[in-house]
Formats: C-alpha cells, sequence, structure tokens
C-alpha cells in the first residue's frame, strides 16, 4: 500500500515513540524527541486537521488495532445489519476489540450489546488491513477479523450505539459507515458461502 503524507507522518511518529520508550542514549533520545515534536506540529497544522495532539499517547509500542466484525445471516439469507447512532449509517455489527479478551470473545459480545441476539462463533472469514479497504484518508491502522455466528438465542434490540437494527439482503444493503465496506463485506461474504478460502492479507 501507497502511504499518503499524513499516513507517512504518522509512521514517522510511531517511530519517534518507539524510540523513546526503547532507546538508552540520551542523544538518541533527544533525537526521537525532536522528530516527536516536530511530526505532531505537522499533522496538527493541516487544514481542517482531526488530529489534535499525539496519537500515539499511550507509552507502548505502537501497534495497529483490532477489530471485529459478524455477518450473521437468518433463515432468509439476509444480513444482519445494525444503524449507527453517531453516523446513521449501517454496518454488519462489530467493533473495537477490548484487551485482555480474545478476538471471538469480543465478536460475540458485540452482537449481543448491538443486536440483542446471543451467538456462538463457528469460523474466521477474513483478516484484513483496513487501510487497504477505506475510502478516505485515516492515520488509524486496523487489523479486522470477519467471523460468521450462529444465533442460539435472544431477540433484536438496540442499544446506546445502534437506532436500528434488522436484516437486509445482500443485494439491497442499506448505505454503509465507514466501519465495514462492501469490498470487505463481500470478500467475507464468498468465505461464508464456500466459494472462497479464508481471506488475509
Amino acid at each position: 500500500m501507497i502511504m499518503d503524507w499524513e499516513q507517512f507522518a504518522s509512521k514517522v511518529l510511531s517511530i519517534s515513540r518507539i524510540g523513546i520508550k526503547y532507546s538508552k542514549d540520551p542523544y538518541a533520545l533527544e533525537n526521537y524527541e525532536d522528530l516527536e515534536k516536530l511530526t505532531v506540529e505537522m499533522l496538527n497544522s493541516t487544514e481542517n486537521s482531526d488530529y489534535n495532539g499525539n496519537i500515539y499517547e499511550r507509552d507502548i509500542y505502537p501497534t495497529p488495532s483490532t477489530s471485529v466484525r459478524i455477518l450473521v445471516f437468518n433463515d432468509k439469507n439476509e444480513l444482519l445489519m445494525v444503524q449507527e447512532r453517531d453516523s446513521g449509517f449501517w454496518s454488519v455489527p462489530g467493533g473495537w476489540c477490548d484487551v485482555f479478551e480474545s478476538s471471538s470473545e469480543n465478536a460475540q459480545k458485540e452482537v449481543r450489546q448491538e443486536t440483542g441476539l446471543y451467538v456462538k462463533i463457528d469460523r474466521i472469514l477474513a483478516v484484513l488491513q483496513r487501510e487497504k479497504y477505506k475510502d478516505y484518508k485515516t492515520l488509524v491502522s486496523e487489523y479486522v477479523h470477519y467471523y460468521s455466528g450462529i444465533v442460539i438465542s435472544g431477540e433484536l434490540a438496540t442499544n446506546h450505539e445502534t437506532t436500528d437494527v434488522g436484516f437486509f439482503p445482500l443485494d439491497a444493503l442499506p448505505p454503509l459507515s465507514r466501519k465495514s465496506t462492501f469490498s470487505e463485506i463481500m470478500q467475507a461474504v464468498k468465505v461464508y458461502k464456500r466459494e472462497s478460502d479464508v481471506v488475509f492479507d
């Protein structure tokens, strides 16, 4: 993937954070701190910047964020979707993974919280680097795990994150949010239908 200048700056910033955390040389530390300061100023000086402060503030090795998305179908071969309260657009259930919980545990929890349904995660469909599929600039490096889930109990219900939930035919999906692109979903659908092996990049 070819990075734009903001992604390049984010990469430089992550390297400076790694240097600050692990370097013992006082001269190197000073250089890393200068590099961090300059990069933060550069990112925050852009017109209409969405970045305030240091995007790698935590004192850990910067790594990609991990999220999960879950495909759940009904007996009509319709896909479970949720309408997001913050954007008004739709996505398949999912979200960021919480620490000290497995990816599949997070997947089950996200479906339960966002839709009211309890599911059994039966297989992994795709592991994707989301930057390759986004049609907008982002400095968030993200890996997403797509799973398939089987409903075992519960009733459709919304929560504080969702305003609507329902099943939709694949050829009539509602307008999608930025949290799951059509390309990603369809790659996972092909694996679900056993038209493709598990997808990863």
